[in-house]
């Protein structure tokens, strides 16, 4: 395995809406629909076969939310072959685990167990702690005489390390039907990754056939209708953590995750979701709280404030990573076209928490700031397109197909909390600010300017790069044609009316690669050959760097 971490220091030698078009929410759902939880649904979350032996870990083994002496170990055990994922059956069992310097595990420098609980979903996690800072790791659980998969994992530097450069892999919007996670399988294929990070939409809440691929259902879901209960919530990661590609990256590098909405529910803000009718689908805190208990238990990730992903992790003094939730504390999306959208009284972040992000900006002495963030910060007009481009891309964002040039999902329909942030970092001259994107379903390398109105003749405040999705549609396939046929109509006339916009692919999926120097911090964007073939290869499609100091992109010829 390569190491990625070049730092000064050597190591001790001793022992990674704006949304696809669905269907606007029914007022009314099936009763049996929204309850069918048991048998059928629990077996068809695990792979053929699987339930013949017990105990067995079927969900693979992942680590998250490195730092410089831990990491956070995460595995699901299924211990008798009826506690599949939201089943409550099967007995709390005793899981043990170990971390070694080598992949043998014969140098082994931690060891303990926990108790796997039918109360937690038989998911357990292990915070390790007393590790060396920048060093790989390997680990193992067992339960019952059987053993997990072997996974790698690495520590973060030392909070002072001189650290030369970091690579991390970015990915976001991985929809179960839409396709094949062979993004994640090409990532997991690269062995120079530090960590990975996940911007939100790691799953999707619909049912089946509500959210494909072109009208087309690749792979169906588990539980087969739209999930809303706890038990729903744990099933459908129980699904997705069978995926293979998914259970590799795990296996390979720590993960650094956020949630966005279709962890929850589409559109979601503080107290409802475009995608949740109250009352027919139960109350909208009781949806809200199964679906963050399932997360939370699914995945290796430790919630700084209790029900929240908002969180900072720092990689020596190269760069530190704030991580955002701008679901738990918005407020409701308003409608397009008035001017709600800028009222001070809204909020997508809450206070408390632009609060937090504004000092820590201010306060990091590292020399990128990077910041994990849900949902496009940059401005964005739709401009002058033709009515069979316009109406699928307002479709995609969730826009009224008359076309107002305006996201409400995104920052876009939350402009004083953007205004306060971005003058924070102008007046306090704060420098080299990465804004890092997902759920757009698109690739994008912006500016984020002060006033786009007035750009590029006013400031630009600091640089975004949004990936696009591992499989969730984008405009290719909503209008249905060939891919690469309306990016080469759209990009041109998007940039044209926003203007710090230097590249944006509406078509194509994949993931991204980010690479950070003191000189630079650059995003290459690969793309998938075609999402729903298993065996899709990817190939470099474009990088982009800002330099350090500029708050600006440029387009440079070579990835990494």
């Amino acid at each position: 395995m390569t190491s990625r971490y070049r730092s000064s220091e050597h190591a001790p030698s001793s022992s990674e809406s704006a949304k696809s078009l669905s269907p606007r929410r029914r007022t009314v759902v099936k009763a049996a629909a929204a309850t069918a939880v048991l048998a059928g649904p629990l077996a068809a979350a695990l792979p053929a076969g699987a339930v013949d032996a017990a105990p067995a870990f079927l969900h693979g083994v992942a680590s998250g939310d490195p730092l410089p002496d831990g990491i956070l170990l995460w595995t699901r055990v299924t211990p008798v072959p009826e506690a599949t994922p939201g089943s409550g059956l099967g007995p709390d069992t005793e899981v043990s685990w170990i971390v070694a310097r080598d992949k043998a595990l014969t140098n082994i420098v931690a060891k303990g167990s926990t108790p796997a609980k039918a109360a937690s979903d038989h998911t357990v996690k292990a915070d390790i702690r007393g590790l060396e800072p920048a060093t790989d790791y390997w680990f193992r659980f067992s339960a019952g005489g059987t053993d997990s998969p072997v996974a790698r994992t690495r520590t973060a530097p030392a909070a002072n390390a001189s650290v030369t450069g970091l690579r991390f892999g970015v990915a976001s919007c991985a929809n179960w039907e839409g396709g094949y996670f062979s993004a994640y399988r090409h990532l997991a294929a690269r062995g120079d990754l530090d960590a990975w990070l996940h911007l939100g939409d790691y799953i999707y809440e619909y049912g089946t056939g509500e959210y494909g691929t072109r009208g087309t259902v690749v792979r169906q879901t588990t539980p087969t209708h739209e999930i809303l209960t706890l038990a729903d919530y744990r099933i459908r990661h129980g699904k997705y953590k069978t995926d293979p590609d998914l259970q590799a990256l795990h296996a390979k590098a720590p993960v650094i995750a956020i949630w966005d909405d279709h962890e929850i529910a589409n559109d979601s803000w503080s107290g409802g979701a475009e995608n949740h009718t109250e009352g027919a689908e139960g109350t909208w805190a009781a949806r809200q709280a199964a679906a963050k208990q399932a997360y939370f238990e699914w995945m290796p990730v430790r919630p700084a404030i209790a029900g929240t992903t908002y969180r900072r992790l720092r990689f020596g003094k190269l760069a530190d990573l704030s991580l955002l939730d701008l679901r738990s504390f918005r407020s409701q999306q308003v409608s397009v076209g008035n001017g709600e959208v800028d009222d001070p009284d809204r909020t997508l972040t809450g206070r408390a928490q632009l609060d937090w992000l504004k000092a820590g900006l201010k306060s990091s002495d590292t020399t990128w700031r990077l910041v994990g963030n849900s949902v496009m910060i940059s401005p964005f007009a739709i401009g002058s397109l033709t009515a069979d481009l316009l109406k699928p891309l307002a479709k995609l964002l969730g826009l009224p197909q008359e076309g107002l040039a305006l996201n409400p999902d995104q920052w876009d329909g939350y402009t004083d909390d953007r205004r306060e942030l971005l003058a924070h970092l102008r007046s306090n001259a704060i420098r080299n600010t990465v804004f890092l994107t997902g759920d757009i379903h698109m690739a994008w390398a912006n500016d984020v300017p002060v006033d786009a109105g007035t750009y590029p003749l006013s400031a630009s405040a600091a640089t975004e790069f949004v990936v696009t999705s591992v499989t969730s549609d984008n405009l290719d396939d909503i209008v249905k044609v060939p891919e690469g046929t309306v990016s080469a109509i759209a990009s041109p006339i998007i940039k044209a009316a926003n203007r710090h916009v230097h590249w944006v692919d509406t078509d194509r999926h994949g993931y991204g690669v980010l690479d950070i120097t003191a000189d630079r911090a650059q995003m290459d964007y690969y793309v998938l050959s075609d999402k729903t073939k298993q065996n899709a290869t990817a190939s470099w499609a474009r990088s982009y760097r800002t330099r350090s100091g500029t708050q600006k992109v440029e387009r440079t010829n070579d990835p990494v």
